[in-house]
């Protein structure tokens, strides 16, 4: 069995793969994007709903354990020090899975993401380092249960991870084990070359590209070089007003809730932050044994200012007015004193998590506002309220 070389067009759509499946009528109870039940869903998964006396619970989903971690030995290509890719390796290494469903580059270009099938441990290497584009990661699950695989492990990022979690009792696996990588946006992997080409004038020679959390991207190049650009000097300005697309400013699901655990960069310093969601997350961080160093997540700062900013310039360009913008001249000073004052850790995280809230409603309103009842759930109002974003009459489900 193979999938569809090409998907069906469909509004507000990732291509996460179900559309190429024998059956993609079931994009209809699947997708992320026509009518989310997170709250059914995370309590079947983990067991219960979001805990109301666990604030963090509220922006980030369920969790059992949240920790700051790096592998005390980086992986050569990784896009930090490789957790992910090694955890996957440990699942098939151990024997839980025989296989692992995850992103390697297109051999032509190494940005473009290519779901790939991995049962050899040795083999996940190739699914190091990050990729930017659409890619049917999902349209692979009928050829893995047609090659008799019965553990299945999966990494993708929340569109691909909440139809999986819609259908994975009808898919024919006897487990699914769910790593989860939080969403930055996404764009096409053309979108991206340009982005590259506004940075850097060879941007065939970069490598690596990470937004870090302490408000810089870091870009590696062939020749070793580093650089850190503050995010207030990236020309973001040149970039055409679809650039994210209207799915990436619609997503109400940032951090990856129905994985069994989030393996990101939001909420850690320097290094990598873990949600760990429920017992089979938990057994799964377990296989790193001493090779990770876990340390306790920090939060400093404070966020109301910078979200409502960007609320303010959200609804400026959803109402398609030009953005405010700062002076030259102050650039360089709020660049330096972001790092030092701005939310940072986990308030770094709730800052990023509200902010894609707001840009939800805002352009859900704006573009699909009979959406707004289906899509968005109801624990999003109540991050949203603070903000002066109250849900109208026909708004909230």
């Amino acid at each position: 069995m193979t999938a569809e070389t090409t998907a069906p067009a469909r509004a507000l759509c990732t291509d996460c793969g179900v559309s190429r499946s024998s059956d993609p009528r079931r994009c209809g109870r699947a997708c992320q994007f026509i009518h989310p039940d997170y709250a059914r869903l995370e309590a079947r998964i983990h067991g219960r709903a979001r805990d109301p006396e666990r604030a963090d619970e509220l922006f980030f989903g369920p969790y059992t354990a949240m920790v700051q971690a790096a592998l005390k030995e980086p992986r050569e290509g990784a896009q930090w020090t490789g957790i992910t890719t090694r955890l996957a390796e440990r699942l098939l290494e151990s024997g839980q899975v025989e296989a692992v469903l995850a992103m390697a580059a297109d051999p032509a270009d190494r940005w473009r993401p290519v779901p790939t099938l991995v049962t050899d441990p040795a083999d996940m290497k190739r699914c190091r380092g990050m990729r930017m584009g659409y890619a049917p990661l999902l349209a692979e699950l009928e050829p893995a249960r047609a090659r008799g695989i019965r553990r299945l492990a999966v990494i993708g990022v929340p569109c691909q991870i909440y139809p999986l979690r819609e259908l994975e009792e009808s898919l024919g696996f006897d487990e699914i084990t769910v790593i989860g990588i939080p969403c930055s946006d996404n764009t096409t992997t053309e979108n991206f070359h340009r982005f590259l080409g506004v940075l850097t004038p060879a941007p065939e020679t970069v490598t690596y590209l990470e937004f870090l959390a302490n408000y810089h991207v870091e870009m590696r190049f062939t020749d070793g070089r580093v650089r850190h650009i503050p995010f207030l000097k990236l020309p973001l300005s040149t970039l055409p007003a679809d650039f994210f697309p209207l799915t990436c400013r619609a997503c109400v699901d940032y951090t990856n809730a129905l994985a069994d655990l989030t393996v990101g960069y939001m909420g850690g310093r320097g290094e990598q932050w873990v949600l760990v969601r429920n017992a089979r997350g938990q057994a799964v961080l377990d296989l790193l044994g001493d090779e990770v160093r876990l340390s306790a997540p920090t939060s400093a700062g404070k966020r109301f200012s910078a979200v409502k900013g960007f609320l303010a310039n959200v609804e400026r360009a959803a109402g398609g007015l030009p953005l405010r913008s700062m002076p030259d001249w102050a650039r360089p000073i709020v660049a330096w004193l972001m790092p030092r004052t701005g939310p940072r850790g986990l308030e770094f995280a709730r800052t990023r998590v509200e902010m894609k809230a707001l840009e939800a409603i805002v352009h859900l309103r704006q573009h699909y506002p009979k959406r707004l009842k289906a899509m968005i759930p109801p624990h999003l109002w109540t991050l949203v309220a603070p903000y002066g974003l109250t849900p109208g009459p026909d708004e909230r489900a």
